[in-house]
């Protein structure tokens, strides 16, 4: 289960600190998605650290089990208020944010059932 937990919480962790990156540096699609969904942009920097805490606890998960479960429960908590905005701004196109919402899930399951 372990080597499953650290496949899914490297990919995921990446993509996280992608977009993390990508919102500290106020990437125009990304920031335009945000703005779409009436996210105000004084929230975009706490977001983004969000993000990237979550990345972070996710590879530091590998060493310490309970830090990768907080995480990924972090994470899928995070994407469940993504999924949230989407349908409140009635833009339905929501797959993205479930399928990491469910892999931050399967995170957390796989990283308990490893210890």
């Amino acid at each position: 289960m372990f080597i499953a937990y650290a496949a899914i919480a490297v990919v995921l962790a990446l993509a996280l600190g992608t977009s993390a990156f990508l919102t500290f540096t106020r990437n125009e699609k990304l920031v335009g998605g945000f703005a779409e969904l009436g996210v105000p942009d004084a929230w975009l920097p706490r977001l983004a650290l969000a993000k990237a805490a979550g990345a972070a606890g996710l590879l530091i998960g590998l060493v310490v089990p309970v830090i990768g479960v907080a995480a990924a429960i972090g994470v899928a908590l995070y994407f469940l208020g993504a999924v949230v905005a989407h349908v409140r701004a009635r833009d339905y196109a929501i797959a993205p944010a479930v399928v990491l919402g469910l892999a931050a899930v399967a995170a957390a399951v796989l990283r308990i059932t490893s210890v």
